[in-house]
């Protein structure tokens, strides 16, 4: 079996290309919608909360300024 090129250049020109696809399949891949929207209802009695003003807020801060999901305040009931 017969390679293109054997020397250093052959193996920069394979190294090059391979970071060029990978690159381009994470482009791909970020262009597609997010699985959960902040905007998409969370349970049977979200719209119910969000007419009244009492939903839970999507995200919090913890006390180092960390944005986390508020998952016990979106699960606790009231």
């Amino acid at each position: 079996m017969a390679r293109m090129g054997t020397g250093m250049g052959a193996r920069r020109l394979e190294h090059t290309m391979a970071c060029v696809l990978v690159l381009a399949a994470g482009c791909v891949g970020g262009c597609q919608k997010p699985i959960l929207r902040p905007d998409d209802p969370r349970s049977q009695y979200d719209r119910y909360d969000a007419l009244r003003n009492e939903r839970a807020e999507t995200y919090v801060e913890d006390e180092y300024g960390t944005r986390r999901p508020n998952v016990r305040g979106r699960l606790l009931g009231r």
